[in-house]
């Protein structure tokens, strides 16, 4: 499969007594984008570019179909609400995938709601994906050379 095969992306955010903070990285023939807005503390809008090997693209396909998230329905997860929202997109070949949700604080959240194995699914699906780029980020672009 092409790189120009799979995109992905995924949004987390919540407006808040410091305005619209949210983090979001999307995966798109062969560029990966971060990119952080938290107006904690008067931080600013981090925005990190790279491009990846296509070993690290089938990395992330592979997580996206072991995990088998495009068999899942968002239609009984929980709808975004005033603590935030998650959104997953995902275009693996011609399959093609939209997720929205409330932000999850905890498995709690997950096993409580209408349909705990297909949020279970989203759930882990995404802290390999925050996991793997989180990792990339810091390799990348804070590493001190010796």
């Amino acid at each position: 499969m092409a790189s120009s095969d799979f995109y992905l992306r995924y949004y987390i955010g919540h407006e808040g007594r410091h305005g619209h903070e949210w983090l979001e990285f999307e995966y798109n023939r062969g560029r990966l984008r971060y990119a952080n807005n938290s107006n904690y503390r008067n931080e600013s809008l981090l925005r990190k570019e790279m491009w990846v090997s296509p070993l690290l693209v089938e990395e992330l396909r592979r997580l996206v179909q072991e995990s088998e998230i495009m068999k899942e329905d968002d239609g009984k997860w929980p709808k975004k609400n005033i603590v935030g929202r998650q959104e997953l997109e995902v275009r693996l070949g011609n399959e093609h995938i939209s997720f929205e949700t409330a932000k999850l604080g905890s498995l709690v959240e997950v096993q409580d709601s209408e349909d705990p194995e297909g949020l279970r699914v989203f759930y882990y699906l995404v802290q390999d994906l925050k996991c793997l780029i989180f990792s990339l980020i810091s390799l990348h672009f804070k590493i001190k050379p010796i």
